[in-house]
This record gives structure tokens, C-alpha cells and sequence, in this order.
């Protein structure tokens, strides 16, 4: 079983600098964008939930599914309601 634990180890964490000139959404979907073209994420598995997300990165929830929603639209991703958001097949 794929965990979210797995897929984002402890010394890969998701961080967002709030002093960054890049907004925070931006700054997650780059960090998400990355683990997928590196293959950490791979094709058709999960991307770590949005409860998840928050509790890591400290952002709002609509933080979260902004940065979430620019992956679905550059074809990365997409969402299957009432499962999650998994990587596109390539």
C-alpha cells in the first residue's frame, strides 16, 4: 500500500517560504511538479492529500487546492472525486 509517508520522506519535506516573491501556490505546485518529473511520484499513484498538504506546509486549505489545480491543468495530474488527486499516466 502506497502511504503518503512513502511518498514524501521525512528529509523531502514540502516547504514553503512565505518571503519567497513566488506565491506560496506556486512554490507547492513547483515542489509537487518536481517529485513527478523526478519519478518519486509515479504515473496513476496519489499525490499527498490536501489534509496532509496543510498540515505540512502550515497553508489554507484553497492555498493547497490552487497549487493542486495547476497541476490538473498542465496535464500532470488529475482528480477523481472522492479519491484524490493522482500523476497523469504519460
Amino acid at each position: 500500500m502506497i502511504t503518503t509517508a512513502s511518498l514524501i520522506g521525512m528529509a523531502d519535506r514540502l516547504v514553503i517560504d512565505p518571503h519567497a516573491p513566488e506565491p506560496s501556490y506556486r512554490q507547492l505546485a513547483s515542489q509537487l511538479r518536481a517529485r513527478i518529473e523526478s519519478g518519486a511520484i509515479g504515473p496513476r499513484e496519489p499525490l499527498p492529500s490536501i489534509t496532509y498538504m496543510v498540515q505540512e506546509t502550515g497553508l489554507a486549505v484553497g492555498t493547497v487546492r490552487k497549487a493542486v489545480s495547476v497541476l490538473v491543468d498542465a496535464g500532470l495530474a488529475y482528480t477523481v472525486p472522492g479519491r484524490g488527486t493522482f500523476v497523469s499516466p504519460r
